[in-house]
């Protein structure tokens, strides 16, 4: 559960130290708000590389999956030797 955030601090920053708060909030994929109250209450901030083209994959075949379970309740398909199938599926590492 969120917590609603009701409270504002305000402070002044040099307009080169604001450009890398924001770089840096949004390499590590966070709103600026979420990325400073992180670094001021000494939360380990983790970003991992690579997840993004992860990501990708995953939902394209999550779209082929739906895709070919819609085709076989509509009878248009049948698998035979799902097993085959099934075995040939790797997982990534």
């Amino acid at each position: 559960m969120q917590k609603k955030k009701m409270e504002i601090i305000t402070a002044r920053i040099t307009p080169a130290d604001k450009k890398v708060i924001h770089q840096r909030a949004k390499s590590a994929g966070m709103t600026v708000t979420d990325y400073l109250t992180t670094c001021a209450l000494d939360k380990e901030i983790v970003r991992i590389d690579g997840l993004d083209n992860l990501l990708a994959e995953l939902k394209a075949q999550g779209r082929n999956l739906n895709q070919l379970t819609t085709l076989a309740n509509m009878g248009r398909i049948t698998v035979l030797r799902g097993d085959d199938l099934i075995g040939g599926i790797h997982p990534v590492v």
